[in-house]
């Protein structure tokens, strides 16, 4: 008889409240896969679009009139408990992070492709381990993508637009790690923990235009909060800097890809370039998170945990928005 499971499923697109607990079979890892028990599962941005079904441009790869993942989370910490065929690199009862393909974290057991996941050290805890493969690594190149701290030049400057939330408070920590001056703009209340995480100037865009910062002032801006004019963040670099798009946000039916193809555009002939940022999974970058996190130069900013009986009100709390840090659920 198959093993039975309770997992967090949306058997359509909407809303968080259509995520209710389910009986579904315990998955069997394949080729090259691992089964996982889950430890932790961190949530975030994407896992409430993929949620929605929004905009309509993913649905043919994640599910045309259904969700092809019903089962949200895609960043976990586990203990590998099975191995499929061929999986070279992870072991039974190893501790491990990464990032699944598409979903399956808020569920007791998920598998994964060996080749995604990291050793989790003893002294980092499941639930900030967590946190670090999408946000982290998402901050992460687009740091690489803009060239902050690629060259030996004088300090840069950098700008974060959108520094409270998952992806901002890494992009904070690691930009001042590499010897950046940090601006950042987040809300009011938020300004002191962005200030203690690194930045030497915050202000809230919402109440200060960017029009009011300095012409070519940065060497790069990292736009994480979306929906600003693409010239006006453009203004804002000096010759030869770089805007980095890192947000998904965009309309309904084709997301971020008409302002994608706007940034193209404008970057032409212009020393001024506008590049949108594909993340991708890269272990090696999991890697150096791990340790800078295990040295204690980054800490992920963990807003609030939820036990697993309370994931529904944890991906409501992030399709609200305005997420401080991150959100994780504890396993079961």
């Amino acid at each position: 008889m198959t093993e039975m499971m309770s997992a967090w499923r949306g058997e359509a697109y909407g809303p968080s409240a259509g995520t209710t607990l389910a009986q579904i079979p315990v998955p069997a890892p394949r080729r090259g896969e691992v089964l996982l028990k889950v430890r932790a599962t961190a949530l975030n941005a994407g896992d409430v679009r993929l949620m929605l079904g929004d905009p309509l441009l993913v649905r043919p790869i994640f599910g045309l009139t259904r969700p092809k993942y019903p089962v949200r989370g895609m960043d976990v910490a586990g203990t590998v408990v099975a191995v499929g065929p061929d999986v070279v690199g992870a072991e039974v009862g190893e501790e491990v992070i990464g990032e699944l393909s598409g979903g399956g974290g808020l569920a007791p057991y998920a598998t994964v492709a060996a080749s995604r996941l990291v050793p989790r050290p003893a002294d980092i805890a499941p639930e900030p381990a967590a946190c670090l493969p999408i946000a982290g690594g998402t901050a992460w190149q687009a740091l690489d993508l803009a060239g902050v701290g690629l060259t030996a030049a004088t300090a840069p400057r950098v700008l974060i637009i959108g520094a409270s939330g998952g992806v901002g408070t890494f992009a904070v920590q690691l930009a001042a790690l590499r010897g950046a001056e940090v601006w950042a703009t987040c809300g009011a209340r938020n300004a002191p923990l962005v200030e203690r995480l690194g930045a030497v100037r915050t202000l809230d865009h919402r109440t200060q235009p960017l029009s009011e910062l300095p012409i070519a002032h940065f060497d790069a801006v990292i736009d994480i909060a979306g929906g600003m004019p693409l010239r006006a963040l453009q203004r804002l670099v000096a010759p030869g800097g770089t805007v980095v798009l890192a947000t998904g946000d965009g309309g309904h039916v084709l997301g971020p890809v008409p302002r994608m193809l706007k940034a193209a555009f404008l970057s032409i002939g212009s020393r001024r370039r506008i590049r949108p940022l594909a993340a991708t999974t890269r272990p090696e970058v999991l890697r150096t998170l791990l340790e800078l996190t295990a040295e204690g130069r980054i800490v992920p900013v963990i807003e609030r945990e939820y036990a697993f009986a309370e994931a529904s009100a944890a991906l409501a709390h992030i399709e609200a928005g305005h997420t401080v840090g991150k959100v994780v659920v504890r396993a079961a």
